[in-house]
């Protein structure tokens, strides 16, 4: 079984610094008054996490059905919990792709596979809160 490790330090005020694989990520507390944000705050990276895995798995399975994608975006909405500790509750994918004369029902089975079988970051969440998607399809 594979270990993945990472290391984040505190580097001042509410900003913490990780490296991930030679890349430095900066994290933050966004909206707090009173200073200047340096990054993003760490729960959206977990919808980050979610979008790019699974936008991966299907940009891989589109290439290998040659489908000429001209565009393709991977959006989550996330309920949050009104009470600490504030979670996310509820989370919906909304794959969107564009192109022309796009093959339906390929993207539908590449997004059912990403969804169901290969994008690890969605089966971990989906073991916490409902997940559910969508797929909406731009251009002629």
């Amino acid at each position: 079984m594979a270990t993945h490790s990472i290391k984040t330090v505190w580097r001042e005020n509410k900003i913490f610094d990780t490296d991930i694989d030679g890349h430095t990520v900066t994290l933050d507390m966004p909206g707090e008054d009173g200073y200047e944000t340096a990054g993003p705050g760490p729960k959206k990276l977990l919808l980050v996490a979610a979008t790019t895995c699974s936008g991966l798995d299907i940009v891989s399975m589109a290439e290998k059905m040659r489908i000429d994608l001209k565009g393709f975006d991977v959006r989550i909405d996330a309920e949050v919990a009104e009470e600490h500790p504030k979670q996310y509750t509820s989370m919906k994918v909304i794959y969107e792709f564009e192109g022309n004369n796009l093959p339906k029902d390929k993207l539908e089975r590449a997004c059912q596979l990403s969804f169901n079988k290969y994008c690890g970051v969605l089966a971990l969440y989906k073991k916490a809160i409902p997940v559910s998607y969508e797929i909406v399809m731009k251009g002629s």
